[in-house]
């Protein structure tokens, strides 16, 4: 049940950051950022590699003194996922960790200070062809843009963002993204919007200070899922007062409910109800925990009686439809035998785990194949 999406997204000029393309075709990628102390290294490099397990892209780490610096230097060789180094108006931070291997710098060209300073940035990133984000929050607008404006409006994230765009531009540094963050849904949507239309890079989508697991992933949903089903996006962080993995696990879901990445399973799982023939959610909860390491995307229906169960079930690649006394599995749409209710999650996970071992030989095949 693996359909392309409808979406067509915005041209974008495309950047590497690391190893991975941001813009352009590139898939839309998934990033996340350690809340470590940085300068305590195991902490943040295992918080990064939890985070690589997860499915993360790219990760950023705050680097807010020279101290940071050299620690992000010893993470920066203990990790493989691309790194962005976080920095806000030390321009001597960001010469050094270009030095230690940094992928992405992000820090606002306007607010480093004079000229020099911005120009020995600028040119360091241009030798060691690092890219740059413009990150613009609506919690930290320039003076003058909160008189002009009066508030944060999508109109002050976009003045702000296009005159750091201008100071690289006018460097003819074009290897950047931006981002026009806020925490209200309606304001990032339209500067996102607005800025699409004006600039050629690639964009970092965000609800900036979304809130909370539940409400922050509601929140996000609905902004960058507004965005992108627009084509607008090129690589997201969903921002959560949580743990840093469960943004990424949001992101994946976001970008798989909307066709535009696939990793893992997709679950078709009904909400459950008095006709339930098995427990569907002590199921699911189960099935989620246990199949988080399986990264073959498949597609996985577990409903829990006979009025949607068989409709469903013949859609995807494994598919339970409750029943009575036994339920039935489906397996590439085609009924495969009846299981009871005793062992329904081991017997479940076993099959899923060997059609997705199927699945991952037939797509090397593929590959070898050419």
């Amino acid at each position: 049940m693996h359909f392309e999406s409808p979406i067509k997204r915005r041209k974008s000029r495309q950047i590497m950051v690391g190893n991975v393309p941001v813009g352009g075709d590139a898939p839309i990628s998934v990033q996340s950022m350690t809340n470590t102390e940085t300068t305590d290294v195991a902490a943040t490099v295992g918080q990064i590699q939890r985070l690589q397990n997860a499915g993360a892209d790219i990760v950023r780490v705050s680097v807010p003194s020279l101290e940071a610096a050299e620690a992000f230097g010893e993470i920066r060789k203990q990790v493989t996922v691309p790194l962005v180094a976080d920095i806000h108006f030390d321009y001597r931070i960001a010469l050094r960790v270009a030095d230690l291997g940094v992928d992405c710098l992000r820090i606002n060209p306007g607010n480093i200070g004079r000229e020099k300073r911005i120009l020995a940035v600028v040119e360091k990133a241009r030798d060691l062809n690092i890219p740059i984000r413009i990150g613009v929050n609506a919690g930290s607008l320039e003076k003058d843009l909160q008189k002009k404006y009066g508030e944060p409006t999508p109109e002050a994230l976009v003045e702000s963002a296009l005159r750091h765009v201008e100071i690289l531009d006018n460097l003819n540094f074009h290897n950047f993204k931006v981002s026009v963050k806020a925490s209200d849904v309606f304001m990032a949507v339209e500067a996102y919007r607005q800025l699409a239309r004006q600039i050629e890079q690639p964009l970092h989508l965000g609800i900036t200070e979304a809130g909370g697991l539940r409400a922050g992933t509601v929140k996000s949903a609905v902004g960058l899922g507004a965005l992108l089903m627009d084509g607008i996006g090129d690589t997201l962080r969903i921002s959560l007062a949580a743990d840093p993995v469960e943004e990424v696990k949001v992101g994946w879901d976001l970008l798989k409910s909307l066709r535009l990445r696939s990793k893992g399973i997709n679950f078709i799982a009904c909400p459950s109800c008095s006709r339930q023939n098995f427990d569907v959610i002590k199921t699911m909860n189960e099935l989620e925990t246990r199949l988080e390491d399986i990264t073959t995307p498949l597609d996985v229906a577990v409903i829990g009686c006979v009025v949607n169960g068989p409709g469903e079930a013949k859609e995807a690649d494994i598919g339970l439809a409750g029943g009575t006394p036994n339920n039935l599995i489906y397996v590439d749409g085609e009924p495969n035998q009846k299981l009871g209710k005793e062992n329904l999650v081991d017997d479940l996970e076993a099959l899923i785990r060997a059609k997705a071992a199927a699945k991952a030989e037939q797509e090397k095949d593929l590959i070898a194949r050419g």
